[in-house]
């Protein structure tokens, strides 16, 4: 089953990330390790294609990654 939505916001939980860096391995073009070891988003993440955003969310052990759609609803993770 393939989602059509697009992802028009992506936000890491800085609270719950733990900076495991799984984002990192899947969707380097997307995330990013910041001074505190925290994931971040890079500037270009939204252009990343939908299934790698979407397989680096699901393989966050904190799932401290959001995905967005258009509307602001989560896309299932």
């Amino acid at each position: 089953m393939e989602n059509k939505k697009k992802v028009a916001k992506i936000i890491v939980d800085r609270k719950t990330c733990i900076g495991a860096a799984t984002c990192i391995v899947l969707a380097p073009d997307a995330f990013d390790l910041d001074e505190e070891g925290l994931a971040i988003v890079k500037p270009e993440g939204l252009k990343v294609d939908f299934n790698a955003l979407l397989v680096a969310a699901q393989s966050c052990p904190t799932q401290s990654i959001k995905l967005l759609d258009e509307e602001g609803n989560v896309i299932s993770t």
